[in-house]
């Protein structure tokens, strides 16, 4: 059987705006550190990815915006030494090589070499055509989904769980009807990128094509797996996707410190799980799973080892132990196991819509299920 791939170079932990920036360099290596403490790497073809190509990276960013992230200067025009994005070049040059690595995980997988692959740097969904956006430079995912379209593909998932809205993503594919782009994340009425609501649903060309559901501040386990269950499920099974990548994130977890939501690894974990499920279920098994935000390094790592554990097929138990001495490790306070809860989640995906917390669901599925055929939850 072949093995699902892993797409790492010690270049891409270069991804910086900073030491004391959220997007600091030790994020993606942190998450690899502790899954080779679990042994998952053994499970992967970990491949170095290609040199950056930058005919990629003009699929979606122009060339005056290609320029002006190579010159040491601001440029506010472009987002580019603002509050945000400190004047980091060298954070150009590896988001260049992100995306590159990126598109080579989604190759991988489109033209058969594996079924599932991975870039745990990647998932700079922010990133729009023409400016840095949320610490992201390049829009890796866009890219890809891209270079996908121009091989052929007409049914392509974007599924992303950043507590943050897709917007790049979005954006990007707004109008096309071969992309179909689900963002559960916080209300925009609270968090950056203050975008995505129920009632954005796509262009003229494509409506249904943009999913989002905008979850209330201070989500939990229970209405943060709800509506991912509720809404993802029927509508891959509608859109048939030929492949699905999908965005994951850390920062919904309860211990991130730039977004509100309560959620534990543990219903993160959960949530992995059925996405593995899902793109067996109706993407012919074709899975292609990047990183994303998260700023709580020990939450991040040992969401992100799910993650990894998840598309090797392995399932790590929530109690599994960290490494003596992880505290110092992530510099920050942290618990002695993998996940956060005593015991598991008691949920059920057949009981989607039973209490006030789900009304962000039910708002989605009225906007959009009618252009699928799907019966709204009421």
């Amino acid at each position: 059987m072949t093995k699902p791939m892993l797409f790492h170079t010690a270049e891409l932990l270069e991804y910086s705006f900073g030491d004391m920036h959220p997007m600091g360099p030790d994020r993606v290596r942190l998450a690899m550190e502790l899954s080779e403490h679990f042994g998952l790497l053994d499970s992967f073809d970990v491949v170095e990815p290609p040199p950056t190509d930058m005919d990629l990276v003009r699929r979606i960013h122009g060339d005056s915006y290609i320029e002006a992230l190579k010159k040491p200067v601001p440029d506010i025009d472009f987002g580019i030494g603002d509050h945000d994005h400190p004047i980091a070049p060298k954070a150009a040059v590896v988001a260049g090589r992100i995306a590159t690595a990126t598109t080579s995980a989604a190759q991988a997988v489109w033209e058969g070499k594996t079924k599932r692959a991975i870039n745990l740097s990647g998932g700079l969904h922010h990133a729009l055509s023409h400016r840095q956006s949320g610490f992201c430079t390049y829009n890796d995912a866009a890219i890809a989904i891209s270079w996908l379209l121009d091989q052929g593909a007409q049914r392509v998932v974007y599924l992303d769980l950043d507590a943050h809205h897709g917007d790049g993503v979005e954006t990007a594919f707004w109008d096309d009807p071969r992309v179909l782009t689900i963002s559960i994340h916080e209300s925009g009425l609270y968090l950056f990128p203050y975008t995505g609501f129920p009632k954005d649903i796509g262009g003229p060309e494509a409506l249904g094509t943009v999913v989002n559901v905008a979850l209330d501040r201070n989500c939990g386990d229970q209405a943060w797996l709800q509506a991912v269950h509720a809404v993802v499920a029927p509508l891959l099974r509608k859109f048939k996707p030929e492949i699905l990548v999908s965005q994951h994130g850390a920062d919904p977890h309860r211990g991130d410190p730039l977004a509100d939501f309560e959620l534990s690894i543990d219903a993160m974990t959960l949530a992995y799980r059925s996405v593995a499920k899902w793109a067996d279920q109706y993407a012919g098994g074709r899975w292609v799973s990047i990183g994303g935000g998260g700023y709580n390094r020990d939450s991040v790592a040992r969401a992100w080892t799910q993650l990894v554990a998840t598309v090797a097929g392995a399932e790590l138990e929530s109690g599994a132990l960290l490494p003596d001495r992880w505290s110092k490790r992530v510099r920050m306070d942290a618990g002695r196991t993998l996940g956060d809860l005593e015991a598991p989640i008691d949920f059920h995906p057949e009981r989607i819509i039973e209490n006030k917390s789900c009304a962000p669901t039910i708002a989605t599925s009225r906007a959009v299920f009618p252009c699928w055929g799907l019966q709204p939850f009421s």
